[in-house]
């Protein structure tokens, strides 16, 4: 028992550093932005507390509700955009020539910053001399879209550099799911008679179901909270029609200088993020788990 015990503390001792910096890094932060939440302060004068008014006022803001909205449509849309990574992934495990290539191209995104690509897609949407409206002019059609420009289309416009930009990641997840798939399976079923789309859906989904499913959570908790290419490329515009929470917050905390009330936002940020995360997991549990 004693034994037991000695092994136990010198666990905890070399957990403590780790335990240490998460708290320092994260629990901390949190906690703070919580109670910033609770005050009227500017970010550089004396903080006035004002209880859960702030809190209150986020829940009837507009502006607040349409940007989380847009965050929710994003995460569908990156939800959504995993079917299409799988059926890439499936391809390129399937031995075709050039996959090694193509695999290489896909990461391409993965390995410039956000900046560098939100300065690549405004480029492209440009207007006048963008390369998109300039094969649109080309083939034809006279007055092509104001693509960050137009309050209709902008939102769309930004998704498809983000879905763009995370291709390479969750492609390499699933890539590296399916070869991890012994090859006696697969020969086995060929043997039977399977057909390549009976082996993709009765035998490669089922074995890698544990992986979409922590590739779903990824994709719409980081839709929720994303923002740094939105940012860079319409700062929310136009008229909040491409704003998403986690810009809302920046707006309000350093643009208008309300730390209080942007402290409310980011913590309701994060409130909802959490909800949602522990649905999708409910969701998306296994019965035994469940169970468990």
């Amino acid at each position: 028992m004693n034994r037991v015990m000695s092994n136990k503390w010198f666990i905890s001792l070399y957990i403590l550093p780790a335990l240490l910096l998460v708290g320092l890094l994260i629990f901390i932060p949190l906690l703070l932005t919580g109670y910033y939440g609770l005050m009227n302060w500017d970010g550089i004068g004396a903080m006035q507390f004002i209880g859960l008014e702030n809190y209150l006022n986020v829940l009837q803001d507009a502006n607040f509700w349409q940007s989380a909205g847009h965050s929710f449509l994003l995460a569908l849309f990156s939800t959504v955009s995993l079917v299409i990574y799988l059926a890439v992934s499936m391809i390129l495990a399937s031995k075709i020539k050039g996959a090694d290539l193509l695999r290489k191209i896909y990461l391409i995104p993965m390995l410039l910053s956000s900046v560098a690509i939100a300065q690549l897609w405004i480029k492209i949407y440009n207007p006048s001399n963008g390369m998109l409206n300039t094969i649109l002019m080309a083939i034809g059609v006279q007055n092509p879209p104001l693509w960050l420009a137009d309050p209709n289309i902008v939102l769309y416009s930004i998704f498809i550099p983000i879905l763009w930009q995370y291709a390479g990641f969750y492609i390499l997840i699933y890539y590296a799911a399916l070869k991890s798939i012994p090859e006696s399976i697969i020969e086995a079923a060929k043997i039977d008679g399977a057909t390549p789309f009976q082996i993709a859906t009765r035998i490669k989904l089922p074995l890698i179901m544990g992986v979409i499913k922590v590739t779903i959570v990824l994709a719409i908790v980081g839709s929720l909270k994303y923002f740094d290419l939105i940012y860079v490329m319409t700062g929310g515009g136009p008229n909040g029609a491409s704003e998403v929470m986690a810009s809302y917050m920046y707006k309000l905390a350093f643009g208008n200088y309300n730390f209080g009330y942007g402290s409310a936002v980011g913590f309701m940020l994060l409130l909802i993020t959490l909800i949602v995360t522990i649905i999708i997991r409910k969701l998306t549990a296994d019965k035994e788990e469940i169970q468990y």
